[in-house]
């Protein structure tokens, strides 16, 4: 048997009371938008923007709000959680609980970045190469806190030394383990672990899966346990933050430091491309959220099917580029200090 790590990792910095509590998830997003205004305004200074530097406060404020908040949280109820938000339409206020779909972000962010665009009277396109350069180092933090968390775990991988075991996929698990080994196993964690069997509506054993991580964290022997029942799966919340993250940042910010004078929109283009491409690999390594999807005869995650119309919509972009051939112009004034 090779012993896994078993995550424990507690996604609660601190907390004053049950009610105040800094999360590990909240300050991704901090750190995201505090590293965005801080790129964006180099950017401008350097007039690699068509913002100049002074306005990246309030675009970044901005686009938090309308793009990715709004945005994300919406695509992500619409694409994996209609049913949870039918069951409890409050839940669409607790981003604590996480539950925002890069997707849906990315979605928010055209359509605000357009509406921006067009009050200010400056290129769209424009506006979006700054905006996709630093992008995805938002990315990269909200997968280290999905892993912190200990969420969007990856796929088993049995036999794989350096694999993970996640508390929140015990469910996911012990279904695994019913279809592989024909073993049901839910009852005996049950007893093992003091925490009752719920039945679904299609009449199957499951347990509260946010609860047994909880205990978890504050139980070794516990923990010990759970190393008997729970599946070794590759961290891919890692990987997504390594690729979509890290490696998709320095590519755009590469290009735009050594190309200052590319197209309007080939940035934006490459972004949609280059993202699709690591989703659509890192999802074969990431445990799909809801059933696959048929795709001409192949089945494929939710992820890489979405992930598909990004590389069009990226082609897209680069045409318009090559077609308009509009380069960097700095059409918004710099605001009077006062």
């Amino acid at each position: 048997m090779i012993a896994h790590y078993i995550h424990n990792l507690d996604p609660v910095i601190f907390s004053v009371n049950e009610a105040i509590k800094l999360r590990w998830y909240g300050l991704s997003y901090l750190l995201a938008f505090l590293v965005g205004y801080l790129l964006l305004k180099r950017l401008g200074d350097k007039k690699l923007w068509v913002l100049p530097g002074n306005m990246a406060a309030d675009f970044i404020s901005l686009a938090a709000v309308f793009g990715v908040f709004i945005g994300g949280r919406v695509g992500n109820i619409i694409v994996y959680q209609r049913a949870d938000f039918m069951a409890d339409p409050m839940m669409i206020f607790r981003v604590w609980e996480g539950g925002m779909a890069s997707h849906g972000g990315i979605l928010g962010l055209m359509i605000f970045t357009g509406v921006y665009a067009y009050k200010k009277k400056i290129s769209w396109t424009g506006l979006g190469d700054g905006l996709v350069v630093v992008a995805p180092l938002g990315i990269m933090f909200g997968r280290l806190a999905n892993f912190i968390n200990g969420e969007l775990y990856g796929r088993v991988a049995r036999g794989t030394e350096w694999a993970m075991q996640f508390p929140l996929s015990i469910n996911d698990d012990l279904r695994y383990q019913r279809t592989n080994d024909g073993i049901d196993q839910v009852r005996e964690i049950s007893d093992k672990i003091n925490l009752p069997v719920l039945i679904n509506n299609s009449n199957e054993t499951y347990l509260n899966s946010q609860q047994v991580a909880d205990l978890s964290r504050q139980d070794d022997a516990l923990r010990e346990t759970l190393t008997n029942f729970l599946e070794p799966r590759y961290p891919s919340q890692l990987f997504q933050a390594a690729g979509e993250g890290l490696a998709l940042f320095l590519i755009l910010y590469i290009i735009r430091i050594k190309v200052p004078q590319l197209y309007n929109g080939v940035l934006t283009g490459l972004f949609f491309i280059f993202y699709a491409i690591f989703r659509i690999t890192m999802e074969n390594y990431r445990e799909p959220e809801i059933a696959d999807v048929n795709i001409m005869g192949h089945m494929a995650t939710m992820g890489q099917f979405l992930s598909v119309f990004m590389i069009f919509i990226g082609i897209g972009f680069l045409i318009y580029a090559a077609i308009s051939k509009k380069t960097l112009v700095q059409l918004v004034p710099a605001p009077e200090s006062k």
